[in-house]
């Protein structure tokens, strides 16, 4: 059986096409309202009702296991399982304990954790990370300005310890690190800069992304999957860069770093 879930009362979502996952099922372990560490001006979710720094239980463990096994009844396909959803999921000081479930009843599935990397300083995020599969690290910055511009984000973060954090939680983890880049016309001129940071990490790849989703003038739960027609809103188209300036970016970094690139445009 193939299907999506659309019930926006559940903390189960999609399974969401992804350009570079497949069939990728949704974990929100934020839910309640969108609360990230960022509001990043491209948000798929729109403007972030709560930005904030604060980790805490968002909504609980029990919630999001029963509507998994009430996902799993219904035998919908789907080829990996994502933390990303409502918010940034390393501001759930329950991920851990959630990965946990989920291997057991999904051992044969990869489990991965797109984040906004703010959090990754702290060992206690290190520790919740520590099941799973793969890691998709956001960097759309080199510097402080640009981080503002794009990703406004809460007080006190900086790129700094942005990258720092990184480093460090890579150095521990046993899974796939990935990096993900969202490109626009306000970081173009960054790309020497990012390379020399995607150097320092040294991911297993980087995907480069454009904000072709349109975005959404209002918050509600569906901004979290496929963003189907009759999901949206009033929306706004948000300026891109072009297939041929992505290509150049991808060749750039793949000359500076070496590095195995993917971009939205070629996938």
């Amino acid at each position: 059986m193939s299907g999506v879930i659309k019930q926006i009362d559940k903390t189960i979502y999609g399974p969401v096409l992804s350009w570079r996952f497949g069939k990728s099922l949704g974990i929100d372990v934020i839910f309640e309202i969108s609360t990230c560490s960022f509001n990043c001006i491209y948000c798929q979710l729109g403007q972030i009702q709560r930005v904030t720094p604060e980790r805490k239980v968002y909504i609980s463990s029990e919630k999001v296991i029963n509507d998994l096994k009430e996902f799993l009844s219904k035998n919908i396909e789907f080829d990996v399982i994502t933390f990303s959803g409502s918010g940034e999921p390393t501001l759930a000081t329950n991920l851990g304990e959630i990965a946990s479930e989920i291997k057991k009843l999904c051992p044969d599935k990869p489990l991965q954790v797109l984040t906004n990397s703010t959090m990754l300083l702290l060992p206690e995020v290190q520790k919740d990370l520590e099941l799973i599969d793969r890691v998709i690290c956001k960097l759309d910055a080199a510097n402080d300005k640009t981080l503002k511009q794009i990703n406004r984000p809460a007080e006190n973060i900086n790129i700094e310890n942005i990258v720092a954090g990184i480093k460090s939680f890579k150095q521990s983890f046993k899974g796939i690190l990935d990096i993900q880049m969202m490109f626009m016309p306000l970081n173009l001129a960054q790309i020497e800069d990012l390379a020399n940071l995607l150097n320092e990490i040294q991911p297993a790849s980087v995907q480069l992304n454009t904000p072709l989703r349109p975005y959404p003038m209002q918050w509600h739960r569906e901004n979290r999957g496929n963003h189907l027609p009759e999901d949206l809103t009033e929306t706004r188209q948000l300026k891109v860069i072009s297939k041929e300036e992505a290509e150049f970016i991808e060749k750039t970094l793949k000359d500076k770093t070496g590095l195995n690139i993917s971009s939205v445009y070629r996938e």
